[in-house]
């Protein structure tokens, strides 16, 4: 087959020499333009690597865009980490259709933060999904779908780079060689079924202390490393990471400061406390909370949330 690739980042990256790697024939590689001063594309420098086509187009929704995509005479496209809208004319144009991953069980978490929101709201598993996309949002029939475990620990990072990430790219591989068998089913959604969550923004990951320590927890997991749930302190506003849950009465308000140590600070919230052991305070670079805490002079009984 002749397979196009439309991605970016070190996912796409991955997926192309996976791809290459299975003796698969690709054709062309769609990423981003290059920004000033910055690194090309990790996709970019693979393909070339690799001699193949690197076309770069702002958006795939241009007439450019598309005619160039239609002179590679793909049989099967490849979108792996794509965050632009890619229009029915190039979705539509292999012979054999296209193809697309996305971190999460669909049609739960539809939308551009998958992975974030199933942690910040307690679930216990999550996956990903191989569908064939359509002009709706992730709303296409699926491919094939892999579960992982959230544990009751887990971060953002950890659930993507240690689980999605690897998974992602050997089932994208997978799918491709089950098309190119002819064994790809197209198994439609329940769409009933089916949640949508937007981008997980700052807005969204402001901590609210009186909530219950689980749900504290689980919003700092679920933002961890990125955007990083906030807080304020004297005005100021703060990032949290690297977090452990602490179940039992602190004797503290929500949001006081209980304990400032070695290697952090503890936060009383309701039903328990969070201990923090690494921060970003705005404007900064991430760094130990403890140093920090040294840094501004934070006590116990100083108030988070202020």
């Amino acid at each position: 087959m002749r397979i196009a690739v439309i991605g970016q980042a070190a996912f796409g990256q991955s997926v192309l020499d996976a791809l290459v790697k299975k003796g698969e024939h690709v054709v062309g590689a769609f990423c981003p333009p290059d920004k000033e001063g910055r690194p090309a594309d990790p996709l970019k420098t693979s393909a070339q690597g690799h001699g193949i086509p690197v076309l770069q187009f702002k958006r795939m929704r241009d007439q450019k865009a598309i005619d160039a995509f239609k002179a590679l005479r793909a049989d099967l496209c490849v979108m792996a980490f794509v965050t632009d809208i890619v229009p029915m004319a190039i979705l539509q144009a292999p012979t054999n259709g296209t193809i697309q991953y996305h971190p999460s069980l669909l049609p739960k978490h539809r939308g551009p933060s998958s992975i974030n929101w199933p942690i910040i709201q307690g679930e216990t598993k999550t996956g990903l999904t191989i569908f064939w996309p359509d002009d709706g949002l992730d709303t296409g029939p699926i491919l094939l779908q892999k579960e992982v475990v959230i544990g009751p620990d887990d971060t953002l990072g950890s659930i993507y780079f240690d689980r999605l990430f690897p998974m992602g790219v050997e089932a994208m591989a997978e799918a491709v060689e089950m098309v190119r068998k002819g064994t790809a089913p197209r198994i439609g959604q329940d769409h009933s079924q089916a949640t949508y969550e937007g981008w997980c923004k700052e807005e969204n990951a402001v901590i609210d202390w009186s909530m219950p320590v689980a749900e504290v927890y689980n919003l700092i997991r679920g933002c961890d490393p990125s955007p990083g749930a906030n807080t304020t302190v004297g005005g100021a506003r703060v990032r949290l990471y690297s977090a452990e849950r602490r179940d039992g009465d602190s004797g503290a308000a929500p949001g006081r400061i209980v304990e400032v140590a070695d290697k952090g600070f503890r936060v009383a919230a309701k039903g328990g406390s969070i201990f923090v052991k690494r921060v970003q305070p705005d404007g900064g670079k991430k760094a130990s909370a403890a140093d920090w805490a040294a840094l501004v002079g934070l006590k116990p009984g100083a108030r988070f949330g202020a």
